[in-house]
This record gives structure tokens, sequence and C-alpha cells, in this order.
């Protein structure tokens, strides 16, 4: 039996959980129609609520489906997925504003690039970048991506606005002119890893945080990732592998001995932590920065 005294495990509302993770109720909906990633706390005379495990799952599902994932295996390593969340991160989450996802999502439906891109830039000088990149640009993504998958149409949609978000990170990037660290931090996608969108979002957060970043891009191979170690010592090395094909413990292992030693960082569901014990492990935007703000010495 439950003490008198014990505390009620904390539970969540949809909407609550829409306006935290920037995504649409009724996208949560569908999530739990389809692959069901749905509430799981029930009471008489209540509307089902989320738990802490049902919140973790979610958010799970949200960083693969951004990162590229097709939604249907998102949800089927979502619903695997054992992980757990800090709460106090999940409440201190600014609550995305729905009229401006709204608004970016029909200038990308209308291949509206002009607005889409003065949406963009406009969330970027009022808000900053992460908080664009996780209030705005995820849920759209999203947002595109659940379409997409639902009735295999609007592939233009997503390139499009894919190719401005590239462009105006990619400016934020270029607009560092006084970095704090000597040495750049090395950011790249491993083996055939073409998901760059993500990786991008963080070296322009970096460049907001006044820390340079040598971003060698999409698909690239160990030989180039060692000559930078090797010719830069580089404080930080942040691997991205969406795909689990391209996340191979050998390229850790392979990177050349130098010192002062890098931290090695990686991000993305490709890898396997079990498999790369000497590394550290990053499963967000925020947590990637943070690792990177400690190696450069911030």
């Amino acid at each position: 039996m439950a003490s008198r005294n014990s505390t009620p495990a904390p539970s969540f509302t949809v909407a609550a959980v829409a306006r935290r993770l920037g995504v649409a109720p009724a996208t949560l909906r569908t999530w739990d129609r389809r692959y069901g990633l749905g509430p799981s706390e029930h009471s008489d005379g209540e509307h089902r609520r989320y738990s802490e495990s049902d919140l973790a799952r979610l958010i799970h599902m949200r960083k693969l489906v951004i990162s590229g994932v097709a939604p249907a295996d998102a949800a089927a390593a979502s619903l695997k997925f054992k992980g757990k969340i800090d709460l106090q991160v999940f409440a201190d989450l600014p609550e995305s504003d729905p009229s401006v996802i709204r608004l970016l999502s029909k200038a990308a439906h209308a291949l509206d690039r002009n607005l889409a891109e003065q949406i963009i830039r406009s969330e970027i000088k009022n808000s900053g970048i992460a908080a664009t990149w996780c209030n705005v640009l995820t849920p759209v993504l999203v947002l595109i991506g659940d379409e997409w998958a639902t009735t295999g149409k609007g592939i233009e949609t997503e390139h499009m606005l894919s190719e401005i978000i590239h462009r105006l990170l990619n400016e934020c990037t270029e607009q560092l002119k006084s970095p704090i660290n000597s040495r750049p931090v090395l950011l790249a996608c491993v083996g055939e890893e073409i998901h760059s969108l993500a990786i991008t979002a963080l070296a322009a957060c970096l460049a907001e945080d006044q820390i340079q970043v040598q971003f060698l891009g999409a698909r690239t191979p160990q030989s180039a990732i060692n000559e930078v170690v090797r010719r830069v010592g580089p404080p930080a090395i942040f691997l991205w592998a969406q795909l689990s094909k391209n996340g191979n413990p050998a390229i850790v292992q392979e990177l050349p001995k130098v010192r002062p030693a890098p931290r090695v960082i990686l991000g993305g569901p490709g890898w396997n932590p079990d498999r790369c014990k000497s590394a550290n492990f990053v499963d967000d935007l925020t947590a990637a920065r943070r690792e990177i703000s400690r190696a450069v010495g911030v």
C-alpha cells in the first residue's frame, strides 16, 4: 500500500506536452493512433495523461524525426526507448508560439521562399538561434515530415525549407569574427551520413557562443577527420551519425592520439553507447553545446 505522504508521480496533459515539444496536439494524437505512442495514465472521468516514461519516448521520437528518421522507424525505436528525462529541464522549456509555427508552415507549403526566410530571420534576431531551432524550426519540420509520411506528398516543401534553413544557419556561423578558442572545434557527419541539418544548427549555436568550428559536412571520410585532428588539435570532436550503419565504433577507435586529448562527443541515434565507451554521448543540441563549451573552457 502506498504511503499516505507519498508524492504522486507527475503526469502531463496533451496540451502541455504539445506546447513544450512544439508539436500540434493533432500530431500527438496521430502518433498515439498510428504508432501507440500515447498517454498511458488514465483515471475514471479524466482525460488520459502522459507519464514520465511516455514523455521520454515522445522526446526521443521528436529528436529522431527531426534528424531525418522516417516517422514509422522513429516510432519503433521510441517504443523501445528506456531513457529518462530531466523534469526540471522539461519544465523550463519555453512554450512554442503556435502562430509563428502556423505562419512558417503555410509559407513553406505555399513555396513562398521570401516569407519563410523573413520569418526565420526575424525569429533568430528576436529569440536567438537555439530557441528558434527548438521552438520554431523543429516543430515545423516535424509537422512537414509527418504529413509526408501520411500522404506521400510534400517533398518539395521539405527540400525548400531545409535549403533555406541551411543557408541562414550558415550565415550565422560565418558572422563569427572574434572566436574565444584558438583551435576550432571539429564537427563532421561520419560514414555515408548525409543528414546535416541538426549539426548545422549546432555550428550556428556555437558561433553565437563565440566558439569557432571546422565543419567538414556530410559524408566525411575517416582520413579527413584524422588529418584535421593531427594538424589542428581541436579541443573537441563532434561526430554525427543518424543511421546505425554510419555509427561505426571503429571511427572513434581510429582517431589519432594527440595531446592535449580532445573531448570526443557523439550525437545522433546511429551510435551505440555500449560500443563507444571512451566517448561522451549527447542526445540534443543543448547537451552538445554544453559539452563543447566545457571542452573549450567556457
